[in-house]
């Protein structure tokens, strides 16, 4: 028997036509076709599967598993919703799938006027889908996604490290985990819970050290307050600036989990590592009644493929 590796299906969804010999539906007009040695239990409701993904349009990656964490799902009934959640109660452990959703098809079903600017009429969305586990219980599903958060921890601070040292950047790190480089430490107060901070900074992207974001110079320059210790701010920064005074300038090197995590970040992908140039401008004692989160803001998504109908993000081009 001919094996199909979840990398053929992907390769092979890059060229798929609604006309795809092989290709079943479901009862709301989704096209699929799953790969399978018929061996295992089929998933039921209330059930997880584990899953590696990616998900495009045309050329462009919206969204992938790929070197990053696996994701977690409930298995329900099956409901005629147009959506790839329609044909998890048909996989097993070790399946592979092919889906394609159609952005017409999508516009008509949820009627929707306007499509975000990466897709156009007559595009299809693709997902090649792997099932690399299938879980009876939440508490399984814990244990297993603890063990893949470690891995991930893992992976970001190994490649946080080979750009330190690619870079021949001499950094020292917190107890938490954020690299950071002194410049000058500053003279006046020091960063700390319950001080109001005023940080001019400048972010890049990690490994390619573009710039995203800067309030150094030019229009709009204005310094970014928040109040250390309040949860306004992403981990590394609340962390890293720690380490200096009013006055003091540095670098702070930061791996993902004290970044923005699995959601979207600023380079539009999920698990970014990131650095920040950052000159601390004053350090003064919070006002009372300090509503104003901060920028780079966090809010902490519970990791997995969210529920429902898949919404289509902005493509990562690689």
């Amino acid at each position: 028997m001919k094996t199909i590796t979840y990398l053929s299906i992907c390769l092979a969804l890059g060229a798929v036509s609604c006309t795809s010999p092989g290709f079943d539906k479901t009862k709301s007009g989704l096209l699929y076709k799953i790969y399978s040695d018929g061996k295992g239990p089929v998933a039921q409701k209330g059930q997880f599967l584990k899953l590696s993904f990616t998900q495009k349009v045309r050329d462009s990656v919206l969204s992938t598993t790929d070197g990053s964490l696996p994701a977690y799902v409930p298995v329900d009934s099956a409901r005629p919703i147009y959506s790839p959640i329609e044909i998890f109660p048909l996989l097993r452990k070790g399946d592979s799938a092919a889906v394609v959703m159609l952005v017409d098809t999508l516009q008509r079903r949820y009627g929707s006027s306007q499509l975000p600017p990466f897709l156009k009429k007559k595009d299809k969305i693709t997902f090649g889908f792997k099932v690399l586990d299938l879980f009876a219980s939440e508490d399984l599903l814990k244990q297993d996604r603890d063990q893949e958060m470690a891995k991930q921890k893992d992976r970001e601070v190994s490649a946080v490290q080979a750009y330190l040292t690619q870079n021949n950047i001499q950094a020292k790190k917190t107890d938490k985990g954020t690299y950071y480089v002194v410049q000058s430490p500053g003279n006046g107060p020091q960063v700390d819970s319950g001080k109001q901070v005023s940080v001019h900074y400048t972010g890049k992207l990690m490994p390619s050290g573009k710039v995203f974001e800067s309030n150094m110079t030019g229009p709009g320059n204005a310094p970014l307050k928040f109040v250390v210790g309040s949860g306004q701010i992403i981990m590394g920064w609340d962390d890293g600036l720690r380490q200096f005074r009013q006055g003091g300038k540095g670098t702070l090197y930061i791996p993902a989990y004290l970044g923005y995590d699995q959601q979207r970040g600023p380079g539009g992908k999920s698990f970014e590592n990131l650095i920040f140039d950052v000159e601390v401008d004053s350090v003064v004692d919070a006002p009372k009644n300090n509503p104003m989160p901060g920028m780079p803001n966090m809010q902490m998504p519970q990791r997995g493929v969210p529920q429902g109908r898949p919404q289509p993000a902005q493509p990562q081009h690689k």
